[in-house]
């Protein structure tokens, strides 16, 4: 089922994203993975398109909040309102009750707005006057936000920042794939076509299943040493958490059953390394993150 699965779900998701075969394939697996998502890229490169593909065809229910600088965490969790009849609080749901939350442009929002996905995404509930609200299962938060130059955004902190397992990058499409774009089908009236290719009890399914991907003592002490060279090379103000840790094995396992096994290569901890590290790291001199995340793959030897 796995192999048949992830083809077509990518075969589908590429039908509409054109040309982006990389990207695509890494949030799929950062779903695969339990891991939520962040896209940072310019306006206009098909970030919320990607979002809304991702759960059409993943079957999963969809709530979309646009962030903006007057947000409240109310906005987003819900909210406790006194019904007189009945002399008590009643909590209405806000959007984040659903399985796929799309925050689009969350840098656009204050860092008090932000810091309400917190709980969400570490421990899938929401706390409201005390009460503990549960989330539903498959619960992911799919955030996109604008490069941090763009007038009228905030930075993420690091706490929020560490929650997210990937930042990905669309970017502008080749010759090819923008002919094709300019000239095709509009993309939403694809997006109202296309059909869900797995439920979300399959997705919890396929989830187990990569978390049940082997991985050698070998690719565990190079994850190690990844990790360690990050904490010790003095070239980043912090090192990756264990937190990082279990993400990048996570990842990896879902990049390989992608790519049809039931074991981990080194190749596969590479695939995924840049997009888990860097949004992680600050490097101390001023490097270019793609930069970095490749100088710590070639200085760590392969196992």
């Amino acid at each position: 089922m796995t192999q048949g699965s992830t083809e077509r779900i990518l075969y589908a998701i590429n039908s509409v994203i054109l040309g982006k075969q990389q990207p695509v394939k890494l949030a799929l697996a950062c779903l695969l993975a339990r891991g939520h998502l962040l896209i940072e890229d310019l306006p206009g490169v098909g970030k919320t398109t990607l979002a809304h593909t991702l759960a059409t065809t993943l079957g999963l229910r969809f709530q979309r909040v646009q962030f903006t600088s007057d947000m409240l965490p109310a906005d987003i969790l819900g909210v406790s309102i006194y019904d007189p009849e009945k002399h008590q609080f009643s909590f209405h749901r806000g959007p984040i009750f659903t399985q796929l939350l799309l925050a689009d442009e969350i840098n656009r929002a204050s860092p008090r707005t932000q810091s309400a996905l917190l709980e969400a995404m570490e421990e899938q509930q929401v706390t409201i006057e005390g009460d503990s609200h549960p989330l539903e299962d498959p619960f992911f938060v799919i955030a996109t936000q604008n490069p941090a130059h763009q007038i009228g955004t905030f930075p993420l902190p690091e706490s929020q920042l560490d929650r997210f397992l990937m930042r990905i990058q669309i970017g502008y499409p080749d010759k090819q794939a923008e002919r094709a774009l300019l000239t095709g089908e509009d993309r939403r009236q694809m997006l109202k076509q296309l059909q869900a290719e797995i439920t979300p009890t399959q997705l919890i399914q396929l989830q187990q299943a990569a978390s049940k991907i082997s991985l050698s003592d070998a690719l565990i002490d190079y994850v190690q040493a990844l990790l360690a060279y990050t904490r010790n090379s003095g070239q980043f103000y912090n090192g990756l958490s264990p937190r990082a840790g279990l993400g990048l094995i996570q990842a990896a396992r879902a990049w390989a059953m992608i790519n049809g096994r039931d074991f981990v290569i080194p190749e596969d901890v590479q695939a995924v390394f840049p997009s888990i590290v860097q949004h992680r790291l600050q490097a101390r001199e001023h490097l270019q993150s793609a930069d970095w995340a490749a100088e710590i793959l070639k200085q760590v030897a392969l196992p």
